[in-house]
């Protein structure tokens, strides 16, 4: 007598969903067992000191993949910004570049430093020893060791992997990033690669990173320009420039990612005894180094440089810039 409603294929059909939705269980709880040791393993295999300050961070990006990524989107800035063509002002840009990166715990990277004709008060270094600067930040430095002041803070990003750790960040907390081939060149999450190493979305504009990665990149670039023999006390004066600028003009902190001027000047006051101290102990002092407003002041009027005269520097007392490092 037939069973109605039965079949042999039924009740197989109904074994294999039961024994596929038991494996999925199965497959779910080992997942939620191993997620953990996976997060353990990850953080204690992903942590790097930072040379200068010493800090810990989290790190999950190899190093050489970091320096691929760096060197694509600065590949990316130069196709769509103008570079300056001013000779004497690329020539001071060099020498203060080379000097910080000579000094720097990196000092055989690939460097290239560029300047970028354009309004912007802005600068950035990306991994691998790629800096731009540009032009409309460079009344505000003044003199070289302004400069300095900010070369060293964006090249500090670039030696303390500021932009791996946010890229890390997001791997682990996204997946966006994972996979061995990671590229700018046609990848689907290009805009959050470019914003981690600290790009926006239309290239060549400048974000912060968070306002410990901005702190330490302080602390970092005051060591360095004390070491390359530049005055760190101008550190001080550039962040004060910049502030009144500004007109005292910026969101409350907690709503930003950089420090307040108010708090960063705070913070390199706190810091600048260990920076003297090294600058002090320093045999190669050039001060301020050469002044460029006199240059940038020739520059519109629009009258000829005569390359032969020698700009007043800031501090006449203090011997000029030693030449670039080879």
């Amino acid at each position: 007598m037939a069973i109605i409603g039965y079949s042999p294929g039924t009740r197989n059909r109904k074994v294999t969903v039961e024994k596929g939705n038991r494996k999925f269980y199965n497959q779910r709880m080992i997942l939620k067992r191993f997620i953990p040791i996976f997060l353990i393993i990850a953080l204690f295999l992903g942590c790097v000191t930072t040379p200068v300050s010493e800090r810990r961070s989290f790190v999950l990006i190899p190093f050489d993949k970091e320096v691929k990524l760096g060197e694509e989107a600065y590949q990316e800035v130069l196709k769509k910004e103008k570079k300056s063509n001013d000779g004497q002002l690329i020539e001071i840009v060099e020498r203060v570049g080379r000097q910080l990166a000579a000094v720097s715990p990196m000092p055989n990277l690939k460097w290239e430093f560029t300047l970028i004709e354009s309004d912007q008060k802005n600068a950035f270094a990306l991994p691998g020893g790629k800096v731009a600067i540009y032009t409309g930040i460079l009344p505000v430095c003044a003199n070289e060791a302004g400069l300095a002041a900010v070369m060293g803070h964006e090249i500090a990003h670039a030696i303390a992997r500021h932009g791996a750790q946010r890229m890390s960040q997001s791997l682990l907390l996204t997946g966006l990033l994972a996979g061995t081939s990671i590229s700018l060149s046609g990848h689907k999450n290009q805009k959050e690669i470019l914003g981690a190493l600290g790009l926006g979305t239309t290239v060549g504009v400048a974000l912060p990173f968070s306002r410990s990665n901005e702190s330490e990149a302080d602390e970092i670039g005051l060591v360095l320009m004390a070491k390359a023999g530049y005055d760190p006390q101008e550190a001080e004066r550039f962040w004060g420039r910049f502030n009144k600028m500004k007109g005292g003009k910026h969101p409350p902190e907690i709503l930003s990612t950089h420090p307040t001027d108010a708090t960063r000047i705070e913070d390199i006051r706190r810091l600048l005894p260990k920076a003297n101290q090294i600058y002090r102990a320093n045999p190669l002092q050039h001060g301020l180094g050469q002044s460029f407003l006199y240059i940038l002041s020739l520059r519109k009027n629009q009258e000829p440089v005569n390359n032969t005269a020698q700009p007043p520097t800031s501090m006449p007392n203090k011997s000029a810039p030693a030449p670039m490092p080879q």
